[in-house]
C-alpha cells in the first residue's frame, strides 16, 4: 500500500515539474519584440469562403481582366514576384506589390501608409478607375447578374447583393490570410521548432538593432523610417516613387520615407524594397547593414539571419507554383 502511495506521489510530482518547466519555457520569451501571430484567425467562415470567391472574380476591373489575385498571387507569398506590376492600361504601378498575408496587422497600408485599414484600402482600390471598376455600386450591380452568387450573397448575409456585403466578405477574407509559422511556436516556447543556427540568427537579428524596426507581431509595418538612415542609399531619386511618404504630407522630413515593411514570409516575396530593386533576400540584408543600420557584420552572420528569416514562412501557405504554371 505504502509503496502504491510513493509511485503515485512521483508521477505527481514529475507532472508538476513538467508543466513547471513549460510554463517556465513560455514565460522566457513573453518579453521578446516580436509577438505571435494568432494559431487561427478569428471571422464567420461563411463570408471568409464568399471573399476568397470575391478575391479571384475578375469582373471587378474595369474590363473583366484583373482580380486582386492576379497581383496578390498566394502561391507567390502574397504579392506577384515582380519588380513593378503592370497596370491594366499597361502603366507600371508606382510600388513593388505587397504582400496580402497578414496585411490586417500593419497600422497603415501600402508603402506611404495612406490608408489606416483595409476596409479604407479597398474602397481606394476599387475606386481606381485606371484598373477597377470606379465604386462599390458598379461592382454589386455587376455581381448581381450572377445568380449563383447572388444566391450565395444571400445565404451569407440573408439579404440580396450589397455593396457593403460585397466590401464586408473581402475585408473578412483578407484578415483570414494570417500565417503563423515555426517562428511563432518558438515564441510560444516549444522546444526544437526551429534549428540552433536559426535562433542563433535570430539572437544577431536583434543584437544587431534590425528588430528596432522589425518588431511586433507582424515584425514591422507599424512605423515610418527613413530608407537610409544612417546612410544615403545610392540612385535614390529627388522625385517620383523614391520620394515615399512625401507625396501624402509634402513635408520634407518624409522625402525617402516608407512605412517599414513586415518581414513574415519575406523569404517568398522578392524582389524587395518599395521599388522591386533588390533580387535577393541575402542582397536585401547586405544593404540594411550598410545603409539602414549604419554597421558591418561577418558574412557568418549575415547568413545566421538570413537563416532566421526564413522561420517566418507560414507553415500552411498555398503551395509555390511549379516553374511556369499559371498564378
Amino acid at each position: 500500500m505504502l509503496s502504491t502511495l510513493r509511485r503515485a506521489l512521483r508521477r505527481t510530482l514529475g507532472a508538476l515539474a513538467c508543466c513547471v518547466a513549460g510554463v517556465a519555457a513560455a514565460q522566457a520569451l513573453v518579453n521578446e519584440p516580436i509577438r505571435p501571430l494568432p494559431v487561427k484567425a478569428v471571422g464567420d467562415p461563411a463570408r471568409i469562403a464568399l471573399g476568397e470567391r470575391l478575391f479571384q472574380d475578375p469582373r471587378f476591373s474595369r474590363e473583366s481582366t484583373y482580380s486582386c489575385a492576379s497581383c496578390h498571387q498566394l502561391r507567390r507569398g502574397g504579392a506577384d514576384g515582380k519588380a513593378i506590376s503592370p497596370g491594366a492600361n499597361g502603366k507600371p504601378a508606382r510600388f513593388n506589390t505587397p504582400t496580402v498575408y497578414n496585411s490586417s496587422f500593419n497600422f497603415r497600408q501600402t508603402w506611404t501608409g495612406r490608408y489606416s485599414g483595409v476596409e479604407q484600402l479597398l474602397d481606394h482600390v476599387i475606386g481606381k478607375p485606371a484598373v477597377f471598376a470606379d465604386n462599390w455600386d458598379v461592382v454589386a450591380a455587376r455581381l448581381t447578374r450572377d445568380e449563383a452568387l447572388a444566391a450565395q450573397f444571400k445565404d451569407v448575409y440573408g439579404d440580396a447583393l450589397r455593396p457593403a456585403y460585397v466590401r464586408d466578405a473581402l475585408d473578412q477574407y483578407l484578415r483570414s490570410l494570417v500565417t503563423p509559422s515555426r517562428f511563432d511556436r518558438y515564441l510560444r516556447g516549444e522546444a526544437g521548432a526551429i534549428t540552433a543556427e536559426e535562433e542563433r540568427g535570430y539572437l544577431r537579428f536583434k543584437s544587431f538593432g534590425c528588430a528596432a524596426c522589425h518588431q511586433g507581431i507582424n515584425l514591422g509595418g507599424n512605423l515610418f523610417q527613413k530608407l537610409g538612415a544612417m546612410r544615403e542609399m545610392p540612385g535614390q531619386e529627388t522625385s517620383g516613387a523614391d520620394l515615399g511618404r512625401y507625396h501624402e504630407t509634402g513635408r520634407n522630413i518624409d522625402r525617402h520615407v516608407f512605412r517599414v515593411p513586415g518581414l513574415r514570409n519575406v523569404a517568398l516575396t522578392a524582389p524587395y524594397f518599395h521599388d522591386g530593386s533588390v533580387a535577393t533576400l541575402d542582397q536585401a540584408v547586405e544593404l540594411m547593414f550598410k545603409y539602414q543600420l549604419g554597421r558591418t557584420a561577418s558574412q557568418q552572420d549575415k547568413e545566421l539571419i538570413v537563416r532566421f528569416l526564413h522561420t517566418l514562412s507560414g507553415e500552411k501557405l498555398v503551395p509555390a507554383a511549379s516553374p511556369g504554371a499559371s498564378p
